[in-house]
């Protein structure tokens, strides 16, 4: 009979197993009405949240760089602390998970006790001194009927996902970080040869002027001021310098070098801007890292009202426990001296004044927290996107009417030289094309590594590399 009845409980404990309070998740929904850039022709690639974010700084063709962004995984601190907090999150999952289980307790004591002379109900066949000596086992189970644990797993489990989520996005924000410093330095680079070649070209313009006003032909004015242009390009190479330095200690900073025992060599060659396949704004969602890490902290903060929900009800759980207990005497694991205990527990707190509705309504704001901060991290990463296609964009556009300021300002340098040489005009004009010329070279090298920087960021924006895979039928993408 009593087998009946446990066999009975056990089926009905399955039966509500089932049951949970968590509501039924809906990811956070982001309108998207135009499901294309503005600027463009982009051609859409295809690409997907889990597909290999691979080595897409390969495409600037520069092995420096290659070298460089290889040695982030392996050394990068930063990325060793997120892939920690990853197997926190992990090491958590497992800890939530065991409460789904029986858990079994083993104890022994042996004590030696004496009572009070003094002890209520004190009775001639009570001893004051007695040894208690026990060995126990137990069990304890709880049935979960409300789907109070199976709601924190799921919690948990979606943060550890986000914590993945976050691994991703924290490597590729240190890759991006490095092609961009590398970018910089690398213009700053064309700036320091751009500005050599000006002292060399500047000191032989001060020779000749020095040469002329030995002769009596220019006035000393006119070597003042090839002086003064010499000097401020001089000045500017030492700012060039201390400039690029910065950087290269932030890349050493990256890749796991101290900054005083890393150096690289300077690099004249000037980098591409590569060709970026450009995903579809709904895509984009799914692509970036940060944004499938902000969906998971909704997910997890839904699952959380499961477990908020639960506290309302009864926890039921079963108890189990056998063992032996006598007062000293041998044969302590013997039948006569066996006790087991069994049956159904329940708790139930019948007035808390206003704490768990208190907890619900917390998780529940939490919630519509969680999902606001998702759609701001998606708004965000559209405005990224069409941030970065724009300055491409408009900056290819300038790009051509630079280069014609660039050849321009060289004939009017190579022209106003001439006419100083033949007496025509003074040194001021010289000095007037100078500048000129020498600031649209500038501007065009900076316009340059701006493109580069800004193909860097648009990467980053999108959500990392790309597998040729994923692009389908071989095409490729371009930017312009």
């Amino acid at each position: 009979m009593l087998q009946r009845r446990w066999l009975a409980l056990a089926c009905a404990a399955l039966a509500l197993g089932g049951c949970s309070l968590e509501p039924v998740y809906h990811p956070p929904v982001i309108t998207v009405t135009n499901d294309a850039w503005k600027e463009g022709p982009w051609q859409p690639a295809q690409p997907a949240d889990k597909l290999p974010r691979g080595n897409w700084w390969a495409m600037y063709n520069d092995p420096v760089l290659n070298g460089l962004e290889e040695k982030i995984e392996p050394a990068n601190p930063n990325l060793a602390s997120a892939l920690a907090r990853y197997e926190q999150s992990a090491a958590y999952i497992d800890q939530v998970r065991s409460g789904l289980l029986p858990s079994i307790d083993s104890g022994a004591s042996f004590t030696q006790n004496r009572q009070s002379d003094n002890r209520p109900l004190r009775g001639a066949n009570q001893p004051d001194v007695y040894m208690a000596n026990t060995v126990e086992v137990g069990a304890n189970y709880d049935l979960d009927l409300w789907g109070r644990v199976r709601s924190m797993v799921h919690s948990s489990q979606a943060n550890a996902q986000a914590s993945a989520d976050e691994v991703e996005n924290v490597r590729l924000s240190l890759h991006a970080q490095l092609a961009d410093d590398y970018v910089r330095l690398r213009g700053l680079d064309e700036q320091a040869n751009l500005l050599n070649d000006t002292v060399d070209a500047y000191s032989r313009a001060l020779q000749f002027t020095q040469d002329r006003h030995k002769g009596g032909i220019a006035s000393g004015l006119d070597v003042a001021r090839a002086q003064t242009q010499l000097s401020l390009v001089r000045s500017q190479v030492s700012n060039i310098a201390a400039q690029r330095a910065l950087y290269e200690h932030a890349i050493a900073s990256l890749i796991g070098e101290p900054a005083m025992s890393f150096s690289l060599q300077p690099v004249h060659d000037s980098m591409t801007v590569p060709d970026i396949p450009v995903a579809i704004p709904s895509v984009l969602l799914q692509r970036r890292p940060d944004l499938a890490a902000a969906e998971r902290r909704v997910a997890a903060a839904n699952a959380n009202i499961g477990v908020a929900r639960a506290a309302f009800y009864p926890d039921f759980s079963l108890v189990a426990g056998y063992g032996f207990q006598n007062t000293g005497e041998g044969g302590l694991l013997t039948v006569p001296n066996s006790f087991w205990t069994i049956g159904p527990g329940v708790i139930f707190n019948l007035f808390d004044a206003g704490l768990r509705e208190a907890k619900l309504q917390q998780a529940k704001a939490n919630l519509d927290q969680v999902g606001a901060d998702y759609r701001s991290a998606a708004l965000a990463a559209f405005q990224q996107v069409q941030d970065d296609l724009s300055q491409l964009k408009y900056s290819k556009e300038s790009e051509h009417e630079q280069d014609e300021a660039v050849k321009s300002s060289a004939t009017t340098l190579k022209l106003a030289f001439n006419r100083y040489r033949e007496g025509a005009v003074n040194y001021l004009e010289v000095v007037t094309a100078q500048a000129d010329a020498l600031s649209a070279q500038r501007s065009a090298l900076d316009l340059h590594t701006q493109q580069l920087r800004t193909s860097v960021d648009l990467i980053r924006a999108l959500g990392g590399g790309w597998s040729q895979e994923s692009l389908g039928d071989g095409k490729t993408m371009a930017s312009k």
